[in-house]
């Protein structure tokens, strides 16, 4: 399996949230909150109405989580998806949507999206950092931040192709691959020091100019397997 593959995988997997009890109105509201997901919004009404307007979100058939509609929309209007991995007391729901799809992000979403996996490794300090540029041209404006992260006890590895002569660099290994999969994919992945509940990872591919489909991740047998891949398929040799 390819990252290409493991996106598409992640994609065939569909999610369902259920607005219980609101009205249509509400409901049309996270269809549009939600609309660059792979998640299905749909609505339903309790016999007796109670108790009140809730959520559940389900994912073939069965449910993952429930909240009330207002702690959702609390949470939505703090933000919490703007990226999705903001840490806060109050994902009951939201945390259940790692590993599905995200379409249509632009990079500065992305861009987001890396500096949060980022400023997580730099606060653990330790353990090892995965991130793919496409480009050696873009690693190059990432130099300061890769270096910086370097200097931590963290093992960097940066991925990209050639569109130009390798910048020079210090704290972290270059992997200069002629692979469509690096070309296309942007991705960042923490191993969390070998703690679990500190893994994440972010994985996108690039299908139409500067638009990325992809997910993120807090589920540590995925994280692993990625790296697992990078280490597999690309090594640790610097080029």
């Amino acid at each position: 399996m390819s990252l290409t593959e493991l996106i598409a995988g992640v994609e065939a997997h569909e999610k369902t949230l259920t607005v219980f009890n609101a009205a249509d109105a509400v409901t049309q509201e996270l269809r549009d909150q939600f609309a660059d997901r792979n998640l299905t919004v749909t609505s339903e009404t309790t016999a007796s109405g109670k108790p009140g307007e809730f959520v559940t979100l389900s994912d073939d058939g069965e449910v993952l989580t429930a909240t009330s509609l207002d702690r959702l929309r609390s949470t939505l209007a703090d933000g919490e998806t703007v990226i999705g991995l903001s840490e806060s007391p109050y994902r009951p729901l939201l945390e259940y949507l790692d590993e599905t799809m995200f379409t249509s992000w632009s990079t500065d979403r992305m861009v987001a999206a890396s500096r949060e996996i980022e400023d997580r490794a730099w606060r653990v300090g330790d353990g090892e950092l995965y991130a793919g540029f496409q480009y050696l041209s873009t690693l190059r404006g990432e130099l300061p931040a890769y270096e910086r992260l370097g200097s931590k006890n963290l093992d960097v590895h940066a991925y990209a192709t050639p569109d130009e002569d390798p910048p020079s660099h210090l704290g972290f290994t270059l992997h200069i691959e002629r692979a469509e999969e690096i070309e296309q994919s942007w991705f960042v992945v923490f191993d969390g020091n070998g703690k679990d509940a500190n893994k994440c990872a972010l994985l996108a591919e690039e299908r139409e100019p500067r638009s990325f489909y992809g997910f993120w991740t807090y589920d540590p047998d995925t994280v692993d397997w990625i790296i697992d891949y990078l280490d597999s398929e690309y090594g640790y040799v610097e080029q």
